[in-house]
């Protein structure tokens, strides 16, 4: 990438749920670490969601999904970012996602997926430890 500066990260909340504390919380929590955050509300569609992240030049992509739409809104943001060869930005996550859904969603190219009980913290350091680690140089 040879891109200099804080990590950029478009945290999101696709589809139809309305519930975006946690998203909040994540987006305060990398921000207080240092990066910076693009907080896009809620309601974003796939496609909104990628328009930001390549418009903002993102190294991540954040989705927080508590609807049960988590494998089609993660598939399309995927998809996506194939489409308009911006496989370089990081997919992550987190919500209600049941354990037996992890392992196709990283097959699909989820980087990482975070379920109820996760902390800061580790969000945190996961961000610092597999997004554009350069950027930590």
């Amino acid at each position: 990438m040879g891109v200099t500066g804080p990590i950029r990260v478009v945290v999101a909340k696709p589809g139809l749920d309305g519930h975006d504390r946690g998203a909040k919380v994540i987006a305060r929590a990398l921000r207080d670490a240092g990066m910076e955050v693009i907080y896009t509300g809620l309601h974003q569609t796939p496609e909104q969601i990628v328009d930001t992240a390549i418009q903002e030049d993102a190294d991540a992509i954040g989705l927080s999904i508590l609807s049960g739409a988590h494998n089609t809104l993660f598939a399309k943001v995927i998809e996506l970012l194939k489409a308009r060869e911006a496989e370089d930005i990081k997919v992550f996550g987190g919500g209600i996602i049941p354990e037996d859904d992890i392992a196709p969603l990283k097959e699909l190219g989820v980087a990482e997926l975070f379920t109820p009980g996760a902390t800061t913290t580790e969000i945190v350091t996961w961000v610092n430890a597999n997004v554009r680690q350069a950027a930590q140089a």
